[in-house]
């Protein structure tokens, strides 16, 4: 079946790897609507080659330079926050695949979901700030959300053929990162540079150091809570520096099946959008031989202390993963940009969740609500 393809965060790095998968399947796949947000350059090189029916650039600033760029192709070119929620709802579309960063996800995933377009999801900050609501209007519109994320790719593959079968727990497996093994002292120096030197994958910056501090594994662990319907004490966090097992379900028998594979993000992603086909490939095949030892170990949670206060966080459940989103993204900028040290984020986390109010029942409003006044209180406990 042919599909036409929505990429809402196409200059990305799961936006360009997606457009490889298209690349590799001319047959089954083409482009309809691409998206981003700042890299104005990259979107009308890709525009140019894929011809697009829509166009959107994000930051409105970039209108002019898009618009005449493309003045003479068949594409409609678009800007801002409003039309980037709008084109996921296009007719013409058989899947979104929601591949923006943070919370900027939500309402494009929310109109994808409402016009009843299968969703292949990318963007874990969705589910970790409203995955209620999200999950929820999936039920209600009969609509599929497909994880792209290589742990819940990993847990969403153990899954099929298992109808009516009861998961007992699941396995989400982590690298560790670059800081694997090291101290809070140790953390107390670390540079940009070294956060953003991830050992196995090759990641966009925002998720590189959440990987890093394991921020990323926490948000993973509230996504997979909403994704399959799991207690948060079902989840299991488990490092595993190689990379190899991408995840593992536990079911009631005992018996475990684990996802296997190079760390490749094309092939998660060319497994959501073929779904539910498994399609060929060429890309680099696993050799147990080239990995002779695979090792697993318990995650510090004294030290990166980031996942312990995500889990917290699901545990309180309302909006409180939302303010810790927030204060997160808020937090991860801070650090990039040179404005406060690695370890100092978790602090900023930890006091943010303590001084927003709680909401236990939150509408799309509160949500909304919830994630400025964190990013506020975020804003004003970095030292300038």
């Amino acid at each position: 079946m042919h599909k036409n393809i929505a990429i809402l965060g196409s200059t990305g790095s799961i936006g360009t790897q997606a457009l490889e998968v298209v690349d590799a399947h001319p047959d089954r796949f083409s482009v309809e609507v691409l998206t981003a947000n700042n890299s104005v350059d990259l979107l009308i090189e890709q525009a140019k080659k894929y011809q697009p029916n829509i166009v959107v650039i994000g930051n409105e600033a970039h209108y002019s330079l898009l618009s005449e760029s493309l003045k003479n192709e068949s594409i409609k070119v678009y800007a801002g926050e409003e039309a980037m929620s709008q084109v996921a709802a296009t007719s013409t579309v058989d899947m979104v695949l929601t591949s923006m960063v943070g919370f900027s996800g939500l309402l494009p995933t929310i109109r994808a979901l409402e016009a009843g377009i299968p969703v292949a999801l990318a963007n874990k900050e969705t589910l970790v700030v409203a995955g209620d609501l999200i999950m929820n209007l999936a039920r209600q519109k009969r609509v599929p959300v497909i994880p792209v994320d290589s742990e819940h790719s990993a847990i969403f593959q153990c899954l099929q053929g298992e109808p009516g079968n009861e998961v007992e727990k699941i396995m989400l497996t982590a690298s560790g990162g670059p800081f694997r093994g090291k101290n809070v002292e140790f953390l107390r120096k670390v540079t940009r540079c070294q956060a953003l030197n991830h050992p196995n994958w090759k990641m966009g910056h925002k998720i590189t150091i959440d990987s890093a501090s394991l921020m990323n594994k926490g948000l993973e662990a509230i996504e997979a809570r909403w994704l399959f319907n799991l207690k948060p004490e079902q989840i299991e966090v488990v490092v595993h520096p190689q990379s190899i097992i991408h995840s593992m379900v536990q079911f009631e028998d005992g018996s475990i099946k684990a996802q296997m594979g190079l760390p490749d993000m094309r092939l998660p992603i060319q497994y959501a959008l073929g779904f539910p086909q498994r399609l060929p490939n060429s890309f680099p095949r696993f050799n147990f031989m080239d990995f002779p030892s695979l090792t697993f170990e318990q995650a510090d949670v004294s030290v990166f202390r980031n996942l312990s206060m995500a889990y917290e966080a699901m545990r309180q459940g309302g909006n409180v993963p939302c303010v810790l989103n927030a204060a997160n993204e808020v937090a991860v900028e801070a650090f990039l940009k040179g404005k406060c040290g690695f370890v100092e984020m978790s602090c900023i986390i930890e006091q943010t969740i303590g001084k927003c109010g709680f909401i236990a029942s939150p509408t799309f409003s509160d949500y909304v609500e919830t994630d400025r006044e964190a990013r506020e209180v975020a804003q004003s406990l970095i030292k300038a």
